[in-house]
């Protein structure tokens, strides 16, 4: 990831110094294993663990030669060692370090995410209480629909992020998964017993089947958790942009004191963080892709996923974490203007009541739905048309006068009216 977008945590768990540590971290796990078998003498595993060090300027030299990450890694460990060096990566393939060691990275690179997940949700559940009963427009198809609140629109993003968690915590149930079963998966130099005791050592399971390597459908899962939300977060970030449009003005993301909005035009308040929050969940939805098509590869295996991940994983979990710490600061430092949420809730002179009046002369009046339904649309095109209010377009209808009287019309234009169950739905959350 370029540094613009890196974040800390990512940094830490996907450097490269990081990533030899956790292929120490299996081979020294592979070794312990062997010693306890009687395989490696006591006194050669101590120093092994005493001595495996690794210098990265060493493997790289050594790779340039052999062409080949982990042999170049394995031998520059065993010169750290000497002689005992020979007893690592016993029986192993490279995918069974590399494999093994991913599912560890990967794992804790979604506890990362699940942790920053759950910071978002407290910011969006403490706003989301805080406008509770804010009434706004809302919109469908962009266009005002009926009256809702601005705590709900905040709720149903927190309920998003809820199941956001729960496909967090299935990818990484399905990735604590290790495999030492060799060359093609038939444990012909390390038996399935061994890969156990190593699997529980390093805190992961043993894959019931693998191949050389194991397969990729875990890892994919785990990039499409990461794009959904992703979108997740784009769709969030697009409700703002649109509430920041010079037409609507309800909703502002955070901007500095002295922060500029463009070089040419000094009024400009543009909603950076979000554009570039949804620009950024496209990256992710590509990676999904690529994890994907890293799914299907030939017989037992090939390479042609290992370039890919090499890309995708890092930088995906850069990305995320990254959206996610700005989301957050978003929904924390928004400024929300309720009165504007009022002022263009009426923008469209009372139309956003129509369905309660339909239903009222159906329900109450025993009109025809059919006739009520015309009545009701035609008056609302002339309250388009001609910039007059409905009510008074309704009021001075006589088939709707002659059932309903001026106070009870006017009763049925209250946003009030769609707040009556926001504490339930509400009361739903109440445990979390």
């Amino acid at each position: 990831m370029i540094e613009r977008y890196s974040t800390k945590e990512m940094n830490a768990l996907w450097s490269e110094e990081n990533k030899f540590r956790t292929w120490l971290e299996v081979e020294l796990a592979v070794c312990k294993v062997w010693n306890e078998r009687g395989v490696i003498p006591s006194e050669a595993y101590d120093e092994i663990c005493t001595k495996a060090d690794f210098n990265i300027e060493r493997i790289n030299e050594i790779e340039e030669q052999v062409q080949h990450d982990v042999i170049a890694f394995v031998s520059a460990v065993a010169e750290k060692v000497g002689a005992n060096g020979r007893y690592i990566h016993l029986g192993l393939t490279s995918s069974d370090v590399i494999d093994t060691a991913s599912s560890l990275s990967l794992k804790r690179s979604l506890a990362v995410v699940d942790e920053k997940v759950l910071h978002l949700m407290s910011s969006v559940k403490k706003r989301a209480e805080e406008f509770k009963y804010a009434p706004c427009a809302g919109r469908t198809h962009g266009i005002h629909g009926e009256p809702t609140t601005f705590g709900l629109k905040l709720l149903n993003w927190y309920h998003q992020l809820q199941r956001d968690r729960e496909r967090i915590a299935l990818a990484a149930e399905q990735i604590n998964y290790g495999k030492i079963s060799g060359a093609v998966g038939t444990y012909a130099h390390c038996d399935p017993d061994l890969e156990k005791r190593v699997c529980e050592t390093l805190g992961l399971r043993p894959a019931l089947v693998s191949t050389q390597i194991l397969q990729r459908d875990r890892h994919a899962n785990i990039l499409n958790t990461l794009a959904l939300l992703g979108s997740a977060l784009d769709r969030f970030a697009t409700e703002i942009r649109h509430l920041q449009r010079t037409e609507v003005m309800e909703v502002l993301e955070p901007f500095g004191a002295r922060q500029k909005g463009s070089s040419a035009m000094p009024h400009k308040r543009n909603p950076i963080i979000c554009e570039r929050i949804s620009g950024m969940s496209r990256l992710l939805r590509g990676y999904a892709l690529t994890g994907m098509e890293n799914i299907n590869l030939w017989h037992e295996r090939d390479i042609s996923h290992s370039s890919t991940e090499r890309v995708v994983w890092p930088d995906a979990f850069h990305a995320i974490t990254y959206m996610l710490m700005k989301m957050k600061n978003v929904v924390e430092n928004m400024r929300v203007d309720t009165s504007k949420m009022k002022e263009n809730l009426e923008l469209t002179r009372g139309l956003v009541y129509s369905q309660r009046i339909l239903l009222e002369l159906v329900e109450h009046f025993g009109m025809l739905r059919e006739e009520a339904y015309a009545i009701v649309q035609e008056n609302a095109m002339r309250c388009w048309q001609e910039k007059t209010p409905f009510y008074d377009l309704l009021l001075s209808d006589r088939r709707v006068s002659a059932l309903i009287s001026e106070e009870q019309l006017r009763s049925f234009f209250a946003p009030e009216y769609y707040c009556r169950w926001v504490e339930d739905v509400f009361n739903r959350f109440s445990e979390d």
